[in-house]
């Protein structure tokens, strides 16, 4: 595995773990300015951090309401597209604070890397049964 993959794989781990906490604020230097995010609601552009806030924090609050305690991606498949960009597609789960799982999304990110590393260009929420499981992970 090459230093791009493993870095990668890094920042969708730290991703998670800050996503975690369900603070807004410690998930904003994941996404590349402008980001995309597409899910069943439609295509919403991300072209600030503070676009990404209302978003986030919506879905942040509906699971804090939930008992949400943590989110962890199932990484199915990672591809270097060039030395700049990267597609990843897993599934989240997410487990309530009893360490009950809640819930699973497909999930679909192409990652840019630029001046400041590897960062979210467009983040694809979709079902898992879209999630086709791969030899490489």
């Amino acid at each position: 595995m090459n230093n791009n993959e493993n870095a990668v794989k890094q920042v969708l781990t730290d991703y998670y773990k800050d996503f975690s906490t369900l603070s807004v604020q410690s998930i904003l230097r994941y996404f590349h300015q402008p980001a995309l995010l597409i899910g069943p609601s439609g295509v919403f552009a991300l072209p600030t951090p503070e676009a990404v806030v209302p978003i986030f924090g919506t879905v942040m609050e509906n699971l804090r309401q939930r008992e949400y305690g943590q989110s962890e991606l199932s990484l199915q498949q990672l591809r270097l597209l060039s030395s700049t960009s990267a597609l990843a597609t897993g599934a989240a789960i997410r487990y309530k604070t009893d360490g009950q799982e809640m819930e699973r999304v497909g999930v679909t990110y192409l990652l840019h890397k630029g001046n400041s590393g590897w960062k979210f260009a467009v983040m694809t929420l979709h079902c898992t049964d879209k999630v086709a499981p791969s030899k490489r992970a």
